[in-house]
């Protein structure tokens, strides 16, 4: 590492938010970068460091709890409201500060996954000036930087780190919970204080196994909402499979026995299915209000992406400037370009395909010659397919194989270059 970008760095204390660079990286790309973070977003604690092994560049990005507040104020981070202030849960307002628990303690009051948005949501909004570039990358006026960078490569990823203290009592309050399970049949308590059977459902999966909390204030509400829904459905399958297990061996061997049951079994998840998703509805609505996201803003008054690109203008609903791209363009784009590339490649494909299977198949095989009348079949069979390359025995094992090796091959190349395809696709209709 040279001794310009050796300037730049200080000792790591601590890290939510770990950019790395390849190892081919420059100084100047490097310097250029950190000047724009630091003087773009100056809450941010940015260190540089750089990894012997791997001669990988990293920054090291933090921020300070005062700076931390500012940034859940600008987003709207929902936290909970002491009692004496009427509870639940508000946007946080630095001017309100007080009114929210565990205020006073830096350590408890931001969740490590809470750290991680807000200083996510900064990187991704730092934005360019009019006519910055950096090497052979020109950028728009409010275009954002960093995921800019990152499409073309010059970083390498972005990602959160793990918070080792927290990462052990999830293990031992959730996974090792498998190895501690009730026995079959044993009587359990649930999420809302309701007791169930928890005979036969995976224990991991179980609600009452599962630390929901814990897992929102970790992972965040989508993960742990997933987790909520899939520990619930999986208690609720208990039922029509013990139903089914009843059932089944009531069932008689005669046709008419097994048409009633299959009546009646169908009949049974049809009231299941309903209850099953009025409950949900319900613990959904729970989980929501519990974790802040039952009233949560409507897609059509939040920030727009980052990646989005546009024109800038007053936006005639909220009077504040935003990007714009007209939708002509956009209609435009999907049916002169999306449209037929997407025709094109499917036609590619299956014209392959055909190729590797007749290339297989072969011709069909000759019929033989007519037998004597008093030898006719009255029921001939007509001669079946077969695989052509196969059938010849002179060629090498492997080359009989050609076609399906071919077709394996065409398979992930056009996989490769069709998921290329795709993103460009995606990048070019984004706008």
């Amino acid at each position: 590492m040279s001794h310009k970008a050796w300037m730049k760095t200080v000792p790591t204390e601590n890290c939510d938010v770990l950019m790395t660079f390849p190892d081919t990286t420059d100084d100047h790309t490097l310097l250029w970068l950190l000047n724009h973070i630091r003087l773009g977003i100056p809450e941010l604690i940015v260190q540089v460091r750089h990894h012997k092994h791997t001669r990988v560049y990293a920054f090291f990005v933090t921020a300070t709890y005062e700076s931390l507040l500012r940034g859940a104020d600008e987003i709207g981070l929902r936290k909970t409201v002491k009692a004496e202030f009427g509870g639940g849960m508000r946007s946080f307002s630095c001017e309100e500060d007080y009114i929210y628990e565990n205020i006073e303690n830096e350590l408890y009051f931001f969740t490590s996954q809470e750290r991680q948005n807000i200083i996510r949501y900064w990187l991704e909004n730092l934005r360019a000036k009019q006519g910055e570039s950096l090497h052979n990358i020109h950028f728009l006026e409010g275009q954002p930087i960093i995921p800019e960078l990152a499409a073309r490569g010059v970083i390498q990823q972005i990602f959160p780190l793990h918070e080792q203290r927290i990462l052990k009592r999830l293990m031992k309050s959730w996974v090792q919970a498998i190895c501690e399970a009730q026995p079959l049949g044993t009587v359990s308590r649930g999420w809302h204080g309701g007791r169930g059977v928890s005979g036969g459902v995976p224990a991991l999966l179980t609600p009452s196994l599962v630390p929901a909390d814990e897992i929102c204030d970790y992972f965040g509400v989508k993960i742990a909402m997933y987790f909520a829904w899939l520990g619930f459905y999986t208690s609720a399958m208990v039922y029509p499979a013990v139903f089914g297990s009843i059932l089944y061996s009531f069932t008689e061997s005669d046709q008419t026995s097994q048409d009633i049951c299959c009546v009646v079994f169908a009949i049974f998840n049809v009231i299941w299915a309903t209850l099953f998703l009025e409950e949900w509805k319900r613990r959904g609505a729970e989980f929501a209000y519990k974790w802040g996201t039952l009233d949560t803003p409507a897609e059509s008054i939040e920030e727009p992406r980052p990646q989005f690109r546009g024109i800038k203008r007053i936006s005639p609903v909220t009077s504040a400037e935003e990007f714009y791209y007209p939708p002509w363009k956009r209609l435009l784009f999907q049916c002169l370009v999306s449209l037929p590339v997407c025709l094109t490649c499917l036609s590619v494909v299956f014209l392959l395909m055909l190729g590797c299977f007749q290339l297989q198949v072969g011709p069909h095989p000759a019929s033989p010659p007519p037998l004597p009348h008093a030898d006719l079949d009255p029921n001939p069979v007509p001669p079946s397919p077969q695989e052509f390359m196969l059938s010849i025995q002179e060629l090498p094992r492997i080359i009989r194989f050609l076609p399906k090796i071919v077709l394996a091959v065409i398979v992930t190349a056009c996989d490769e270059l069709y998921k290329k395809i795709a993103y460009w696709l995606n990048d070019m209709g984004a706008c």
